[in-house]
């Protein structure tokens, strides 16, 4: 709250508001919140951090600010601290970070505004005084000597700092290992942190102790507490009778799964009826994990600290107990277990006219990988199941295709980014990299999830019409911020595409940027800059609506046995269906804003740490490939070279400027472009070239490449040429 009152303030510096206009301007729309506010604003007039008005309104105080946020360091050794309730992030110079290091909670102290920040043209600026709270106790890193000094070197680059270690406190670790350092004090900010080394991971490059430092470098939990274990082992598959009949039995109707062919939990499963007015009535059932994962006890905890399970190259790092996730909640075929329902009507244009959540009792028909699906899609033989099911998968098909054409009416983004998958030898080492392909069946289950998703969040917001609000969790999406929007248009124009932003930015006129490169040699690249050019999707008690997929309500509803705000959501709809105190409302109006937050946090580091284990099984498997030749795109420009990503294989590495050795070449920022000084060839990104592997480093997670041919003709010449 101090957070959203002063960034507030900052925006209308000259101007004083009364504390109920306050309440308006920041969509305060509870009692707690507004007794938060005073209680809030007391404070910041007692401690002189804004300005009072004669008449009790309050204003913005010219003099350095301080606010409260986390840093988020990058690998060029700036940062920027992310504030609850400020539009733009605080620049904070490498001389003004002290000693703190990506992921802290920090105090910054604001600078005076400039000219272009006034203007708009430029985000705040800051330092950071003091570090609230530190991200991490340990550091992953390499053991090094310089001199008669013993450091670790961080995997993670955006520590930006070695850690200084005593001979006595290596405890057996040797030069060249990969370790776990404990940091002891973390000294002044021109001297190093000083530590003690607790774990040894192995021998740095290796990729057994780079697998193992991605997963202490993200703080991933490789086992479960004994206490946790031993509360998910007293549960069992046995559902009593009195159960089933307060719920509805819909064991006689056919249902399946649809999933990864090496997967071992299955928590939704999907089924298609044709009504006597033509009409659908679609069921996706999800895994009632809600009903063994009560809120408070053991696994509850344990669920809400993961946030979520995390899936790497050769294991998952799961989110519940394997008894939970693969045997009692997972919908195996041909046994009862207890599910969530979405029950929808839907008419052969897509519009849901009725749909019911209820609690129910499934059996699952069968269990159907990918592959399956799409073979009885594509093939007009027979096959061993049932004309029934066959039929049915059919109808699920062409309705998955009918919903899908209607998002992208509405504006919904479909980006396709492509995945890396691994088959790995007797050892775990990589020796195949393919491209996981997006098939039929993978839209027809995505579609249906999407529904379901859309209808369970319209079905609470729009209840917010009622007496009484019911707080929620929703996946919410914001709008892209126009300079992002701006740099993305000038980049596609330089590929000969446009992106119209003359009315501002719009889903639909980015989905027709897609569509422009859908199938050509830029399709990837441009994906993959569109996509960093939106803003992140999070979790949040607020629903502002989701811009990507063009929906104005949307949840996650349909994955609880690996996302925790999927199990609350369960959890908050089986409440609603009851009579809700007040009180009970205003405990979850304060405890859900924490759970989201801490959610989406968990949900990033996650991601990173995913991202960080492909690289390093990327790594491994080019370790067998110096020397080979490969055709590749230009993924990435910047004035030290070019990043460059293979194609089919999706690993990325890098041609360094000193290596393009024909020229001397200068880099275009405007216009993302390297450019010889005496020839005028241009490297771009998009642009094809063949190049051949020098150097691996697995400690650095590096690739290094040469070119083997000259850049390519200017793509005007090129495209006249297609």
């Amino acid at each position: 709250m101090e957070n959203k009152i002063l960034s507030f303030l900052a925006r209308y510096p000259n101007q004083l508001f009364k504390s109920s206009e306050l309440v308006r301007r920041l969509s305060l729309k509870t009692e707690a919140e507004t007794a938060v506010l005073q209680k809030v604003l007391k404070h910041l007039d007692e401690s002189n951090r804004l300005k009072r008005g004669r008449q009790g309104q309050y204003g913005f105080l010219h003099a350095p600010t301080v606010l409260k946020g986390t840093l988020r360091s990058t690998r060029q050794g700036f940062g920027f601290v992310e504030v609850a309730g400020l539009d733009k992030d605080i620049f904070i110079a490498p001389r003004f970070l002290g000693t703190a290091v990506d992921g802290d909670l920090v105090e910054v102290s604001l600078f005076a505004p400039g000219k272009k920040q006034l203007e708009g043209d430029k985000g705040p600026e800051g330092e950071i005084i003091r570090v609230l709270e530190r991200s991490r106790k340990t550091i992953v890193g390499t053991l090094e000597r310089s001199g008669n000094v013993y450091i670790v070197v961080p995997d993670d680059s955006r520590v930006g700092t070695e850690v200084t270690v005593a001979k006595e406190d290596l405890h057996d670790a040797h030069v060249g290992q990969k370790v776990v350092v404990e940091i002891d004090s973390w000294g002044k900010s021109h001297l190093r942190p000083e530590g003690h080394i607790v774990e040894v991971l192995g021998q740095a490059g290796e990729v057994g102790a780079e697998m193992h430092s991605v997963i202490r470098e993200f703080r991933l939990p490789l086992s479960f507490p004994r206490d946790v274990l031993d509360e998910a082992e007293r549960l069992t598959t046995d559902i009593p009778m009195e159960e089933i009949e307060r719920r509805l039995d819909v064991r006689k109707d056919i249902c399946f799964t649809i999933d990864p062919e090496d997967a071992k939990d299955f928590d939704d499963a999907v089924s298609l009826e044709l009504l006597p007015n033509g009409d659908y009535k679609l069921g996706v059932h999800i895994a009632d994990v809600s009903h063994y994962v009560r809120e408070g006890n053991t696994l509850d905890i344990e669920a809400l600290k993961r946030g979520t399970s995390v899936y790497l190259p050769n294991m998952v790092v799961p989110m519940l107990p394997e008894n939970l996730s693969n045997v009692i909640c997972s919908l195996r075929p041909n046994v009862d277990r207890l599910a969530y329902s979405v029950l929808m009507e839907v008419t052969p244009k897509g519009v849901v006219k009725e749909y019911e959540i209820r609690e129910t009792v499934i059996r699952s028909k069968r269990r159907f990988t990918y592959e399956e699906v799409v073979q009885i899609l594509d093939s007009t033989s027979p096959t061993n199941d049932p004309d029934e099911i066959v039929a049915m998968l059919r109808a699920m098909h062409k309705l998955s295709m009918t919903l899908t054409k209607k998002r992208m009416t509405k504006g919904s983004i479909d980006f396709e980014t492509s995945e890396a998958k691994f088959r790995f030898d007797d050892q775990g080492r990589p020796i195949e990299i393919m491209k996981k392909a997006r098939l039929s069946s993978h839209r027809l289950v995505e579609e249906f999830m999407l529904l379901a998703n859309k209808v369970v969040a319209k079905h609470i917001g729009l209840s917010k019409k009622e007496e009484n609000i019911k707080p929620f969790l929703y996946r919410v999406h914001d709008v892209p911020k126009p300079d992002r929007i701006r740099d993305l248009s000038v980049f596609v124009e330089k590929l000969g595409y446009k992106l119209d932003i003359s009315s501002g930015v719009s889903s639909q006129s980015l989905q027709r940027l897609l569509e422009q490169v859908r199938g050509t040699e830029v399709e990837n690249v441009v994906n993959e800059v569109a996509l960093r050019s939106m803003a992140k999707a999070i979790y949040s008690d607020r629903n502002i609506g989701h811009f990507g997929l063009a929906f104005d309500y949307y949840s996650h509803f349909t994955s609880p046995i690996r996302r925790y705000p999927d199990l609350v959501i369960h959890r908050l709809l089986k409440e609603y269906g009851r009579v809700v105190s007040m009180q009970r409302r205003n405990e979850l109006i304060q405890r859900l804003p924490d759970i989201a937050e801490h959610s989406s946090v968990r949900e990033r580091n996650a991601m990173e740490a995913e991202r960080a284990a492909v690289k390093v099984m990327q790594v491994e498997y080019m370790k067998r490939h110096v020397g080979d030749e490969f055709e590749a795109v230009v993924s990435g420009v910047t004035h030290f070279g070019l990043f460059i990503e293979i194609n089919d294989l999706l690993v990325e590495g890098m041609i360094h400027v000193r290596d393009l050795k024909d020229d001397y070449y200068m880099y275009d920022e405007k216009h993302f472009t390297l450019v010889g000084k005496r020839s005028g060839k241009q490297f771009r990104l998009g642009d094809h070239v063949s190049v051949k592997v020098v150097r691996v480093n697995p400690e650095e997670r590096e690739i290094d490449f040469v070119l083997l041919e000259p850049a390519h003709e200017p793509r005007k010449k090129q495209k006249e040429r297609r």
